[in-house]
């Protein structure tokens, strides 16, 4: 990487963080849902620009918007902090799964059957929508349910252990793959990742999350802490290849060019989408298993 190439990295940093961080411990979850919900649109229209034609670009963007906002407000846990009442949380548990399916897989199988225009291609194109809308759409979307899940702090804490993951990791296996060693780790899909950077990638996920229980996150326990650094930071590595595969197989180098030195908001959430999941459902299985915890 070229010293110009890191200079415009850390500019960027620079400028994007603080707003981040302004917009993640707001009093409301709204405003982080919002910016996730752009980022989830930008993502998919990158992702649909390398994967399918011009035509078929907007109707696919907009049935993803759709299916993001189906995921994250009809929602009973989304509904209660509205304050909309008991009622339509029974509602929305009742049609959650129903309509989330409707705005992913049918509606684009409608789209096709009555604007296939080239058959042979048609499952290819179709795949693609649904595998956008799921993958760059909702995958992003569990990163605004932090917010909604715990109160404000703690809400916005857990959005930056999952961004602290995914970054640390990129930052740790690019020194280590640099300095440490030299053995490839999946050339044929990225060639310049190593062994070593995998290594270092998982420490610096390991640095990331120690520093959140240390500073912000008393509750969670030492074994938590290594049950979510290590899977999250090994789930953002892949992340991260699984988008290289998909931009290899399309010819691409960068899904986009939006952020200067980073490429296109898929290549810098790439890892993100597979570590937001996950660290989502350890957290969930946790808070069912020892009940929420008491925040002071």
């Amino acid at each position: 990487m070229a010293l110009g190439n890191l200079a415009q990295r850390f500019l960027v940093a620079l400028v994007a963080v603080p707003i981040l961080l302004v917009i993640l411990y707001l009093g409301r979850p709204e405003p982080t849902f919002a910016l996730m919900f752009v980022a989830a649109l930008l993502a998919m229209h990158e992702f649909f620009t390398m994967t399918l034609p011009k035509q078929d670009r907007r109707p696919a963007l907009v049935m993803g918007g759709l299916a993001c906002l189906v995921f994250y407000w009809v929602d009973p846990l989304t509904v209660a902090t509205t304050g909309l009442g008991l009622r339509w949380q029974q509602i929305a548990a009742m049609g959650e799964k129903p309509f989330l399916l409707l705005a992913v897989v049918l509606l684009p199988f409608l789209y096709y059957l009555f604007r296939f225009r080239d058959i042979p291609s048609v499952a290819g194109r179709m795949t693609a929508t649904i595998t956008g809308i799921v993958y760059a759409g909702v995958l992003t979307m569990f990163l605004p349910l932090f917010k909604r899940l715990f109160p404000v702090m703690e809400g916005g804490h857990f959005v930056v252990l999952v961004l602290l993951i995914a970054w640390l990791a990129d930052t740790g296996g690019y020194f280590a793959g640099r300095f440490l060693g030299k053995a490839k780790l999946y050339e044929a899909v990225s060639p310049k990742k190593t062994w070593a950077g995998a290594w270092g990638g998982i420490a610096g996920s390991l640095a990331g999350v120690i520093a959140m229980k240390l500073l912000f996150l008393s509750w969670l326990s030492w074994f938590d802490v290594f049950a979510i650094a290590i899977p999250g930071g090994m789930l953002g590595q892949m992340g991260d290849l699984a988008e290289s595969l998909v931009k290899r197989s399309t010819g691409v180098k960068d899904s986009g060019a939006l952020l200067p030195g980073h490429g296109g908001i898929l290549d810098r959430i790439d890892a993100v989408l597979f570590i937001a999941p996950y660290v989502y459902a350890y957290v969930m299985v946790k808070i069912a298993i020892d009940g929420m915890p008491v925040f002071t």
